[in-house]
């Protein structure tokens, strides 16, 4: 097949042909499927492309169609994106675990045509919304299981509308020309992509995206990191989320390098493993699994073992930082960190698949110290970014040998960032999004008519020129003594402990701080089994006697480490309790990519939040739940509450004077 000369690069498309005609034999996709690794260079990435894209003309598919993309990580889905955008269309994303209500909203929302998903799933639930979606005319499966006695007529199989795409090509060479030509008209000003954000407050917003402001933001990023076509990825995340669109698309066709697709969500740390990328990124929340996964496993490790790990991870606590930000380490101290490295830190980095990273970022909320510093200390060059769907991911970010677990990084190229009055991190830059689809006043709310874009983050600059977020700006708050309440600082720590996944405080314009608390299913049943102790449910082992008692201690050390901060000390935790269940997007507890609800939690538990100021202490309730089915059902409980020992400011002072 013969690559067009290049026609520009201001979009994707016209970029992919740049990449076929320069690394045409490099591996540019790659998938596992049924236990072995499938490859796609970037001449066939290209030949893919033209054939899904001249399909879905076949189909329809013109100049300013919104195309709805829901699946996992499959590099055909990837492609959909530039299959689309060649013909003039927009691609929106859809998160491929949301109930057919949440998928029936974007859809509907962004008036798409035309959806390309997965599998019977999602067939299933473009369907049964069908009465909904009206300017829907046509769904695209690349997964033909279950689907042979649907109704085809408007049902077509990815495969079928690539042999469209290559018929057409077959009875008419000047076509090929003409999709060429009608690529090369893709300006930078126009939409790439509508991606709607998780709703934490309320209904997902359109954030539409223009070339302009993906390439911008991924060039800079691929220049600040040195990343290039010899770089290597995994895509695991939603395709849905700003991150992983960019990450695994707009980086991807920029820099050239490699994204590799896992089997699936259960199989991801094996095949992370496998591919050993260079370059990762994983929200918190991620980082912290792997960890509470690393220390869960050495409870069952030989004595021998264990006193190893502990020694050389203390002692990696002490050098490692130092090491990696290349400050001055005395011989015999790298030495014995050479010597960590062999016996611990290798293995323990090739066993996460992260053997060959070489840097890794975190983002989307803030990420505890502890875990931060652990991952750095073993050698892992783990950084921080801060940004948003509407800022095409990059605002801050932080540059190698200045790394602080506390602060965001300094603002990108070319990205302005200030505090206005009100405490507000704000930005303007050309990755600042055009605007929600549909949605002018929000518009007008968010981006002022010179640019700036509000966060609805607080946060502050240091000396040192670093951007420190404290909290969203709507959730900070103050206790009825006037104490700051910032709540998901105070979450953070909390979560540090591999016993707890989630957390949830209250405390504005209250007397005091409160905790719910979410145990680690995993962690705990570990402890659990390994202690002989017995039970039938996550609600079952949430009330037990010991696992409130070990809840408990941590809450117990977060109020002494808040209390070492003269800006927390107001806000220790004076009662928590154990949720007798775990938050779920399903149940609408948490949003798509995890993150806490916070004004449907408060709703929802109320009269358990009412219990931690009226002094009780345990309080019955009754919870509806959605199970995995689909089906509605409730389940009940009676949960403590406990009461916590605060520490002053003074005292805390005294101890450390002491061990000093």
């Amino acid at each position: 097949m013969q690559v067009p000369p290049s026609v520009g690069m201001d979009t994707f498309p016209q970029l992919l042909i740049r990449n076929a005609r320069d690394w045409g034999e490099r591996p540019a996709y790659r998938e596992k499927d049924l236990g072995i690794w499938q490859s796609w260079t970037w001449l066939q990435v290209f030949e893919e492309v033209r054939k899904l894209s001249l399909g879905l003309k076949s189909l329809g598919c013109k100049e300013g169609d919104k195309v709805a993309v829901v699946g996992a990580n499959r590099p055909h889905l990837y492609w959909v994106f530039a299959a689309v955008q060649a013909l003039g269309g927009v691609p929106v994303p859809v998160y491929a675990d949301s109930v057919a209500e949440e998928i029936a909203y974007v859809l509907g929302h962004a008036d798409v045509r035309f959806a390309v998903v997965e599998d019977q799933e999602q067939v299933d639930k473009l369907l049964d919304m069908s009465e909904k979606l009206p300017n829907l005319e046509h769904i695209i499966y690349e997964e033909a299981k279950g689907l042979r006695d649907y109704d085809p007529t408007y049902l077509h199989s990815y495969l079928s509308v690539q042999e469209a795409g290559q018929a057409l090509l077959d009875n008419d060479e000047k076509l090929d020309g003409e999709w060429i030509e009608g690529l090369k008209k893709g300006k930078r000003e126009d939409v790439a992509v509508i991606l709607y954000t998780s709703g934490t407050t309320g209904r997902p917003k359109g954030v539409m995206l223009t070339f302009n402001n993906l390439l911008v933001s991924v060039q800079n990023a691929n220049k600040f990191d040195k990343l290039d076509e010899n770089a290597d990825t995994v895509a695991y995340l939603p395709m849905a989320w700003v991150g992983d669109h960019v990450f695994s698309y707009a980086q991807c066709f920029t820099a050239g390098y490699c994204v590799n697709c896992p089997e699936g969500p259960e199989t991801v740390s094996i095949d992370r493993k496998e591919i050993a990328p260079t370059y990762m990124f994983a929200p918190p929340r991620v980082f912290e699994g792997m960890l509470t996964h690393i220390m869960v496993r050495m409870e069952d490790a030989g004595k021998m073992k264990k006193v190893l790990f502990d020694y050389f991870l203390g002692y990696a606590n002490q050098v490692g930082e130092r090491i990696l930000n290349g400050e001055k380490v005395s011989l015999f101290e790298r030495v014995k960190y050479a010597v960590g490295e062999f016996c611990v830190y290798g293995p323990l980095k090739n066993e996460m698949g992260f053997s060959r990273v070489r840097v890794a970022y975190t983002a989307g909320e803030a990420i505890g110290p502890e875990i931060f510093k652990f991952y750095r200390s073993i050698g892992l060059n783990l950084k921080q970014l801060y940004g948003q769907t509407e800022s095409s991911v990059f605002i801050t970010s932080q540059p190698d040998g200045q790394i602080h677990a506390d602060t965001v990084g300094l603002p990108m190229e070319d990205v302005e960032v200030k505090i206005a009055e009100s405490g507000e991190v704000m930005y303007r830059s050309p990755g600042a999004f055009l605007g929600y689809y549909k949605n002018d006043e929000a518009t007008k709310d968010t981006k002022t008519e010179d640019g700036w874009v509000h966060t609805g983050d607080a946060g502050m600059f240091l000396e040192n020129g670093h951007l420190k977020i404290i909290d969203r700006a709507k959730d900070v708050g103050k206790l009825n003594d006037g104490s700051m309440f910032a709540p998901k600082y105070i979450e953070n720590k909390l979560k540090f402990f591999p016993n707890i996944k989630e957390a949830v405080t209250f405390g504005n314009e209250k007397d005091y701080a409160c905790a719910f608390v979410n145990i680690d299913l995993i962690a705990v049943g570990n402890w659990a089994e390994r202690n002989n102790i017995a039970y039938a449910s996550y609600q079952e082992l949430a009330a037990h006697p010991e696992v409130y008692k070990t809840i408990q201690s941590h809450v117990d050390q977060v109020n002494k480490d808040l209390a070492a901060e003269p800006m927390m000390a107001g806000a220790q935790i004076k009662r928590f309790l154990v949720l007798h269940k775990e938050l779920d997007p399903d149940d609408g507890e948490l949003t798509r990519t995890q993150k806490v609800r916070r004004n449907f939690v408060a709703d929802r538990y109320a009269p358990l939040i009412e219990a931690f100021y009226t002094g009780e202490t345990s309080k019955h309730v009754v919870t509806e739940v959605t199970f995995e089915d689909g089906r509605q059902g409730t389940i009940e409980a009676t949960v403590e509450i406990r009461d916590m020992d605060t520490y002053s400011t003074k005292s805390m002072s005294a101890i450390g004077e002491a061990a000093e």
